[in-house]
């Protein structure tokens, strides 16, 4: 026994200011002088909580959120369940509570913690909300899931929302544009940036409406919120804890994780280098935290996965609670410096499988048989190591849990309320705000291309029937010369017919003389009289 308290002692001295988690113990009893003590210094190394339902994580999530609170260290905590609210209000002590508190030697003084509601929905609290432009083309292709080809649209997309200077605020503007794309612009934007295949615009819209199905129309908007006010002090100095309430979401992993990743994201991109601070200036606490991977693709572990990694240098550290550890990716997992492990149960082979598998994440002690005493533990209990100052493991300890000083409960309707009414950014999230995007600019485009197609038309069909009609008139002019023109051929037809038949009648006329004047030249009495008058006569007709 006298073993294990100099190696607690030896693993869990710091230089530095640090944090109670309680005392170690050995065969069932509490150690007195074993505290394990976690260096600030290192808590932006990450951490992780896990143990089987009703186990105590979930408390001791409210331990280590509370104990940096006190320590002027600002926290964000997602509560999945609910039941985190009441870190605002003081605790009540009770039996229990005082005789853990007598055996760990630590005053237990009921406090609640500054605390600032927030909401992804319409719930009560701070409004979070991003831009899609502030997502990029990047970490949106990876929220959705595209392959290659699907991404470089998304790219399209974005660069050509900038040379147009079209805001993509949220998914109806994006919808919209993909939209536009597809059919007004089609051949505009083909000519400037190449021909965009109907196919893949349909699925990235498909991808687009499964997650504004999923809620994420609430989230994407305006006012986008500011990660620089989650560092926020009370008059006490005592970081602020911010609590995102987030259990309407729980059946929503696909949201959760686009909410998760933006936030890493913003917070990486927003805060300065620091390196390895005295203590890190946000902890985040992510309860439930399969659901940040159930259903998140490859791309989108591998991202955050790289935050995980880079994001410590910015003196921001990440703590995952869940049931157990085989929820964490592997990659993931091994970046965690802290770790706090509750008891699992060992139902199934597949259980049993993974609390082996738990277990060799843990130092090996020969104090403990983990694989054994890990089903073992008792509420308020667990298997603790951390990194030291040097950033090397401590010891493994079986940790009597100290309880937390405020209240284990949730707050009441009209808590909420007060609470809501003293808060200093409410008003300035909560505003409503719905400026003109690319969803309305490009309505309007197509509206007055649409108009001004119908004026050209209302203008071409009276082109049109002017053309018609002098056409038509021009048709009535040549049929009328025709018909003059026929009218002349029949007048002057009738004249020539008129003097044919006169030449014919005087023809016949002189024929009917001649005879006449032959019969009477064939008598012999007139022979001589008649040659005479018949030669004058046919000098008259101009007959020889």
């Amino acid at each position: 026994m006298g073993d294990l308290k100099t190696v607690i002692n030896d693993g869990y001295t710091t230089k530095g200011d640090f944090i109670v988690l309680g005392n170690a113990m050995l065969n069932g009893q509490v150690l007195a002088d074993t505290q394990v003590k976690i260096p600030l210094k290192t808590m932006n190394r990450h951490g992780l909580v896990a143990g089987a339902t009703g186990t105590g994580k979930t408390k001791t999530l409210q331990v280590i959120a509370e104990e940096l609170s006190k320590k002027g260290v600002p926290c964000v905590l997602m509560d999945i369940k609910g039941d985190l609210s009441g870190i605002a209000a003081p605790g009540i002590t009770n039996p229990i509570i005082e005789e853990r508190s007598k055996s760990l030697s630590l005053d237990w003084i009921a406090s609640g913690m500054p605390v600032e509601l927030m909401t992804l929905s319409q719930g009560d609290g701070v409004r979070l909300k991003a831009t899609v432009t502030e997502f990029g083309p990047v970490l949106l292709s990876k929220i959705l899931g595209l392959n290659d080809t699907q991404s470089s649209v998304i790219s399209l997309i974005f660069m050509y929302c900038d040379n147009q200077k079209l805001p993509l605020i949220d998914l109806k503007d994006l919808r919209k544009t993909l939209q536009y794309v597809m059919n007004e612009g089609k051949e505009s934007i083909a000519a400037e940036y190449g021909a965009v295949s109907p196919a893949t615009v349909n699925i990235i819209m498909r991808k687009v409406i499964e997650l504004e199905q999923q809620g994420a129309e609430q989230f994407f908007g305006e006012r986008s919120f500011d990660v620089s006010d989650f560092i926020r002090y009370d008059a006490q100095g005592h970081g602020m804890i911010s609590i995102i309430r987030l259990m309407d979401i729980q059946n929503k992993p696909k949201l959760f994780s686009t909410f998760m990743l933006s936030l890493l994201a913003e917070i990486y991109s927003s805060f300065p280098e620091v390196g390895d601070l005295e203590k890190p200036k946000l902890c985040l606490f992510i309860d439930e935290a399969h659901h940040v991977f159930e259903e998140a693709s490859k791309e989108l572990q591998d991202q955050v996965e790289s935050v995980i990694k880079l994001i410590r240098s910015k003196g921001v550290g990440i703590f995952f609670c869940t049931q157990n550890p085989i929820d964490i990716p592997d990659d993931i997992l091994a970046q965690l410096g802290l770790k706090v492990q509750h008891a699992l149960r060992a139902f199934t082979e597949k259980d049993r499988k993974a609390i082996e598998k738990a277990a060799e994440n843990y130092p090996i002690s020969e104090f403990y048989k983990t694989d054994e005493l890990i089903t073992q533990l008792g509420i308020g209990t667990a298997f603790v190591t951390a990194l030291n100052e040097k950033g090397m493991p401590t010891p493994l300890a079986h940790v009597m849990c100290r309880p937390p000083v405020s209240r284990m409960d949730i707050l009441t309707p009209e808590e909420v309320k007060n609470l809501l009414s003293t808060s200093q950014i409410i008003s300035k999230y909560n505003e409503e705000i719905d400026r003109d995007s690319a969803y309305e600019i490009l309505t309007n485009k197509i509206e007055r291309a649409g108009t001004n197609e119908h004026q050209q038309k209302l203008v071409n069909d009276n082109e049109k029937s002017e053309e018609h009609l002098r056409e038509k008139e021009q048709a009535q002019h040549d049929k009328e010369i025709i018909r003059n023109a026929k009218e002349e051929e029949r007048i002057a037809a009738r004249q020539k017919i008129e003097e044919q038949k006169t030449a014919r009648a005087e023809a016949k006329q002189r024929a009917q003389v001649v005879r006449e004047i032959a019969k009477v030249a064939t008598s012999r009495t007139g022979q001589s009289l008649i040659g005479g008058i018949v030669r004058g006569i046919l000098g008259v007709f101009g007959i020889k």
